[in-house]
């Protein structure tokens, strides 16, 4: 039995490397997420917009020439303030002292006519006393008296008409105002009626907004609205719900609604655009982005990153296998919260209600990929 020493020597070998093997390692810890968070802050107030929109008049009119013909003058443009009689354009009179001319022609021919026509008459009367002519030739001599004066009454209203058309071919402001649109350029023939120039009064200013058709009927009729100045913030005004379109545009499904402004400052010019929200007082509530909320197991809930120290946070021991002691990583825990409302609003948002704490920091991203005391990493603040 030569090969007896050999395995004997080769079964200590096997049974030292055996115990020289380290016990079976333990399972790795989750991975460390990093997360992105944010602060809860209460609010007691909700604000029903902003909108966007812009300053105008309550009253317009759109002017135009009472007669066609080609524009030769304009004489304001976009902006202008005018005062009342002011000229705003004209149009080529040439045609219109070509009517004049012959108005005043028809005139004179039926005066020499009228005044030919009542003498025939006067004669015809007297021959008429002596017998010499008979009741038939006086009768017609009346006719062509009367229809001469006729035709004279004719011709007089033909040429005062055409000596105030004559006047048609200038156009002027009826009141003070702001031109806010021109609707013709030098040269263009245009038509009786047809628009020239808008113009509008300034010392009644509107704010304009147009409002989701979904919204309107969450809308306070009577609020009384923040108007802001969006080229400069600082500047507001009041504003009063004075109408809303009874009817959605077509394409933007959106009804406009005027506002009447209480006392602008002149900075509210007409055209400016503003910024209108109304802020109400409601039940203390927090926003949150409608992606911190984690909808499972029939439970709405959200992650909550305690603050170091504060209890919740020893349970992560047992979990991840390794308490987080390195900065900016901390443990998360699940806390179930109540809504106030359906889902998120049209800005993505929801409205907690009860479950959070002022000051607590609620994950916002990543939260169906989270459970409960694992080590996170907070990657950016969101306050």
């Amino acid at each position: 039995m030569k090969w007896a020493p050999l395995v004997g020597t080769l079964v200590v070998g096997a049974s030292l490397l055996t115990a020289c093997q380290p016990s079976q390692e333990a399972p790795a810890p989750p991975p460390v997420r990093p997360v992105l968070t944010t602060v809860a802050q209460p609010t007691d107030s909700v604000i029903f917009g902003p909108f966007a929109g812009t300053v105008e008049p309550r009253y317009q009119s759109q002017l135009g020439f009472q007669i066609g013909g080609r524009v030769v003058a304009r004489d304001v443009t976009v902006g202008d303030v005018v005062k009342k009689d002011q000229r705003l354009a004209a149009l080529d009179p040439i045609v219109s002292r070509f009517d004049l001319s012959r108005a005043e022609a028809e005139l004179a021919d039926a005066k020499a006519q009228a005044e030919n026509a009542t003498a025939t008459e006067a004669r015809t009367r007297r021959l008429m006393e002596g017998g010499n002519v008979t009741q038939a030739q006086l009768d017609a001599a009346v006719a062509r008296r009367d229809t001469a004066q006729a035709r004279l009454a004719q011709a007089g209203a033909s040429l005062q008409k055409a000596r105030d058309q004559i006047g048609y071919t200038e156009l002027h402001a009826d009141f003070d105002g702001v031109v806010t649109q021109r609707l013709a350029e030098i040269g263009q023939v245009v038509s009786p009626g047809q628009g020239i120039v808008t113009l509008a009064r300034p010392e009644t200013r509107e704010a304009v907004v147009d409002i989701p058709e979904t919204l309107t009927g969450a809308m306070p009729k009577d609020g009384l609205f923040t108007v802001v100045l969006q080229s400069a913030p600082e500047i507001t005004a009041r504003g009063r719900v004075r109408e809303v379109a009874p009817f959605a545009e077509s394409g933007t499904r959106t009804r406009r609604v005027r506002l009447t402004l209480e006392e602008p400052g002149p900075a509210f010019r007409l055209g400016a655009t503003i910024t209108v929200a109304l802020e109400r007082s409601t039940e203390r509530r927090f926003i949150l982005p409608a992606t911190a909320l984690l909808e499972a197991d029939g439970r709405r809930s959200v992650w909550i990153v305690p603050e170091a120290g504060k209890p919740g946070e020893e349970k992560a021991d047992d979990r991840a296998g390794d308490r987080a002691d390195r900065p900016g990583e901390q443990h998360v825990e699940r806390r179930d919260v109540t809504l106030d409302g359906t889902g998120p609003d049209r800005h993505g948002r929801v409205s907690v209600r009860t479950g959070l704490k002022p000051g607590e920091r609620v994950v916002v991203a990543g939260v169906h990929s989270l459970r409960d005391g694992q080590t996170v990493r907070l990657a950016d603040d969101r306050n």
